[in-house]
């Protein structure tokens, strides 16, 4: 098996440096196509905002649809599916099928419907990431998948715990079909980390343990199970499914005599922790000197700064550039002046941290080792992603905000969809996963993004410089968008106030897709020149 070696040091961006360690870390290891998260607690937060996000990495449906809020007659029943996750539009039932169906709550909440569900109306969010686990542990006969939960959660329930007390109620009465999932579930106040696993291929039910992250520190959730100790008695910052210990026992994950391990016992790994986690809590909290020897790191940490809303937006675009987890970093080449001066070395401007495995082996078959492909938290193989700010002391409407982005999230910009937004433009509604369509939003970023990494080193500048000026323009904008929306619902009522947010957040994406494709454009025409 390969091994990777990075070191963690020096120049490390807006994080600043941290000591160096060299990590030995298996290439098996370092290429999940799954997700990531980060969740920040409300005084961790520069602004007091909660924070939970979620990369979907993988090849996941891109449509997306506002699902208004609905009222039902007594006696209805919804339909719970096998997963919705690779449809192309919404009332897309191909090869679907239905596991089973539920009572259906008299009323349900306004939510945002991704492939992984993740804002409703009332400020409950939600970001995943797949932890796998023990492959005995599933059971194909339960009735949810991850992403039904989800919808269910957003559906009828308005906080983080009341989400994860009514998801353990569904999976102990109609029992749970996935692999390991992790939610990070959140709300004004608070996020939490629940981690879910089946009882295995006979049992319909589940186990599942919730643990807080402390108002003031951040936690990472990146594919691989986190949770370790829980202490129930410990009401405030614990919950677990009653058969937590029991199932462990039964199963003998646990012997019942050394300390409970929840990680140890349902994931069944070696450790709680890959580069993306030891990356993100270590440059967060430098002076813990966190070692990627450890069989565990904290489960959160203090950041030693704190976390705005546009610090996770870039942990989310990180490639590792500058470290010696730089794909890019033994591509030098010389450069060949025209106006007589010095030739130099550089990074050859083809190089780009997302190369595709045929370009990466052809490199290689040059010269032996000159990339190891790794674990980006950017990755390229990215469906969408969303940074969820949850702002306490506002109203619904503009207290919540995805920042959502489409494609590789080190490549495209984040559109604001505020929890008041009721509809969004009708590119967003078809997947583009299936076929290149034009119509469907993904690929009005991804064209340009495929396009920059043919010359990176020349067109990252431009793409870059794009990324700024959206990341500034939502953050400057927020404070004006919040007070024409007060006054609009003082003169007008709710349902202008809400039109205007509806208006705003298609505003913004027709700005950034019309830019992208801009870019594109340009792209091609530098090519054409054989630049």
């Amino acid at each position: 098996m390969n091994k990777i070696f990075f070191t963690v040091a020096l120049g490390l961006g807006f994080w600043g440096a941290i000591v160096a360690q060299e990590i030995e870390y298996s290439e098996a290891k370092a290429n999940p196509e799954s997700c990531t998260s980060i969740m920040v607690g409300k005084r961790a937060s520069a602004d007091g905002s909660v924070i939970t996000s979620h990369t979907c990495d993988g090849n996941y449906r891109t449509w997306m649809n506002i699902v208004p809020a609905q009222k039902y007659e007594r006696d209805t029943v919804t339909n719970i599916y096998d997963g919705l996750m690779h449809t192309e539009f919404a009332d897309d039932r191909t090869d679907r099928v239905v596991k089973g169906a539920i009572p259906q709550a008299r009323a349900t909440y306004r939510f945002l419907n991704t492939s992984y569900p993740c804002l409703n109306e009332k400020r409950l969010g939600i970001g995943e990431t797949t932890i796998s686990g023990r492959r005995e542990l599933i059971n194909p006969n339960g009735m949810f998948m991850i992403e039904e939960l989800e919808r269910i959660a957003l559906e009828r329930c308005t906080t983080a715990r009341e989400a994860i007390r009514l998801m353990g109620e569904l999976i102990a009465k109609y029992g749970y079909a996935d692999w390991g999932e992790c939610l990070t579930v959140a709300d004004p106040k608070e996020v939490w980390h629940f981690e879910v696993f089946g009882e295995g291929k006979d049992k319909i039910g589940g186990v599942w343990a919730a643990v807080r992250i402390p108002d003031d520190h951040v936690g990472v959730s990146a594919n691989i199970p986190r949770i370790s100790s829980i202490d129930l008695k410990d009401k405030d910052r614990y919950m677990a499914s009653e058969n937590v210990f029991e199932v462990a026992k039964k199963l003998g994950y646990w012997d019942g005599k050394q300390p409970f391990c929840f990680w140890k016992a349902y994931g069944g790994t070696d450790k709680a922790f890959n580069i993306r986690e030891y990356f993100i809590l270590s440059t967060l909290a430098p002076s813990l000197n966190l070692s990627y020897d450890a069989e565990e790191l904290p489960f959160s940490v203090k950041p030693e700064k704190s976390v705005s809303v546009s610090d996770v937006i870039n942990y989310l675009r990180q490639t590792y550039e500058g470290t010696q987890w730089d794909m890019t970093k033994n591509l030098k080449v010389m450069t060949h002046p025209r106006d007589g001066s010095a030739p130099e070395e550089i990074t050859s401007p083809s190089a780009n941290p997302w190369m595709g495995m045929d370009m990466i082996e052809m490199l290689n078959a040059l010269k032996p080792e000159a990339v190891t492909r790794y674990r980006l938290v950017a990755v390229p193989q990215c469906s969408y992603s969303t940074v969820i700010q949850l702002r306490d002391g506002l109203p619904d409407d503009i207290g919540g905000i995805v920042w959502m982005s489409l494609d590789n999230p080190g490549q495209s910009p984040r559109i604001p969809i505020f929890c008041g937004t009721t509809k969004l433009p009708e590119c967003f509604n078809i997947c583009g996963q299936r076929r290149y369509r034009e119509d469907a939003v993904v690929w009005k970023f991804r064209r340009t993004n495929k396009l920059a990494t043919v010359r990176w080193g020349m067109t990252r500048d431009k793409l870059q410089s794009a990324l700024a000026h959206f990341d500034e323009k939502g953050q400057t904008d927020i404070p004006f968008v919040e007070q024409i929306y007060t006054k609009l619902k003082e003169t007008k009522g709710e349902e202008a106030a809400r039109e205007y947010l509806t208006n705003y957040t298609s505003d913004f994406a027709g700005a950034a897709i019309l830019r992208w494709q801009e870019l594109g454009d340009e792209f091609w025409k530098m090519f054409a020149r054989g630049f």
